[in-house]
């Protein structure tokens, strides 16, 4: 979503079904491409409501809406993985190599 070259879109169906995909160019070399290529909905939902993509203005349709999807400008918090805690034999392991 990041490479403005490659563009995504967000269509959302009058059923209220989302899709979030891009066109994948032609490849000579490999003979593929050439198509539409479907993003997995889930992820790019929860990327959304988390503030890391925005959707541009709606270009409507009678049987869908389509929104061009950029990256989110402001700064993003990391996300925290928990570690796991080490036990002390393993701590006494490392101090000790």
């Amino acid at each position: 979503m990041s490479n403005s070259r490659t563009p995504v879109f967000c269509t959302v169906h009058a059923s209220g079904r989302r899709r979030y995909g891009y066109w994948q160019p032609y490849d000579s070399v490999t003979n593929r491409g050439g198509c539409y290529a479907a993003l997995p909905t889930p992820v790019c939902d929860r990327l959304y409501s988390q503030g890391r993509i925005t959707l541009g203005e709606p270009l409507v349709d009678p049987a869908k809406t389509t929104y061009r999807v950029w990256p989110a400008h402001g700064p993003v918090a990391p996300v925290r993985i928990p570690a796991a805690p080490l036990s002390a034999m393993a701590v006494a392991q490392v101090l000790a190599a």
